[in-house]
């Protein structure tokens, strides 16, 4: 017969935990006021007993920088959208992001790479995007997108499933630097895409326009998300968004080329974060936890 004591029922045919919660039983009475106690402490039901869950991601790298001395529009930082990647109670999983190749450089040589973003429980590596072509270094660099080429190189190439190539120079044009959603367009540079993790759709990851020649009439212009113009005759510097991976412009003649954007890693995850480290912004969308690291940290859930 089952008997009814305040606060719970009590069997003659109790269940034993299984499964995940195996482990977490404890010998002896607990009272309900005890067992809240230590479940707020984190200390019941085992943490590591907890079965693993999965988080989407986003992460871009460092976009690069524009060529030197009338150069190509700097590429994109890689851009990876994972709809799906476990993770598990009790890890701390480092964040890594790439920061945007430094420009302001001037004369000839080749110009700056961004740098990779990472998020440790993932196995694939968010590519810096390539540098413009260049005086004295034409081609533009490959990366997560490709440089845009100087006049006389060949474009910068993009890394598959995170950008896209550069795009060509022409008599009197420096080709645009790739973007995540297309190619350098002519001296434009490549669109970015557009991702929604944080409940808001936001572009990231566009191409640097190619610098201003003298023959075009004018530089050109960035890519959407993030993505630099190219400079032009009035000695204009043009950089790449922060935070979105945006590919630097490529600089005119004997003036400095722009740098490429810094990247990103947002994790959004049906549980909140146990603890993080370098400072991510956290919000909620939904029944949802975002988390946005525009610098690197980590997190533990």
């Amino acid at each position: 017969m089952t008997k009814r004591y305040l606060g719970n029922i009590i069997t003659q045919n109790p269940t034993a935990p299984a499964g995940s919660f195996a482990n977490s039983a404890a010998s002896g009475v607990w009272s309900v006021s005890e067992a809240g106690a230590y479940q707020k402490a984190g200390l019941w039901p085992i943490p590591g007993n907890f079965p693993p869950f999965d988080v989407r991601l986003l992460i871009v790298a460092g976009g690069g920088s524009g060529g030197r001395d009338e150069g190509g529009g700097g590429g994109a930082g890689g851009m990876l959208s994972v709809s799906a990647q476990e993770v598990a109670f009790g890890t701390t999983y480092n964040v890594t992001i790439g920061a945007g190749a430094v420009g302001n450089q001037t004369g000839g040589g080749a110009a700056r790479d961004g740098n990779n973003s990472i998020f440790s429980g993932y196995a694939t590596t968010a590519v810096g995007g390539g540098a413009g072509g260049s005086g004295g270094s034409t081609s533009g660099r490959n990366g997560g997108s490709g440089g845009g080429s100087r006049r006389g190189g060949s474009v910068g190439t993009g890394t598959s499933g995170q950008g896209n190539n550069g795009g060509s120079a022409g008599n009197d044009i420096h080709g645009g630097g790739g973007g995540k959603g297309q190619t350098g367009q002519g001296q434009n540079g490549g669109n970015g895409a557009a991702d929604n993790i944080t409940g808001s759709s936001v572009t990231y990851a566009g191409g640097g326009g190619g610098g201003y020649t003298g023959q075009a009439g004018q530089a050109g212009s960035g890519g959407t998300g993030g993505g630099a113009d190219g400079g032009d005759s009035s000695s204009n510097i043009n950089n790449g968004t922060a935070n979105t991976g945006g590919g630097g412009g490529g600089a005119y003649s004997n003036v400095a080329n722009g740098s490429g954007g810094s990247g990103i890693v947002i994790v959004r995850s049906p549980n909140q974060a146990a603890a993080t480290t370098g400072s991510p912004t956290a919000t909620t969308t939904g029944s949802d936890y975002v988390y946005t690291f525009n610098g690197s940290g980590s997190i533990t859930f």
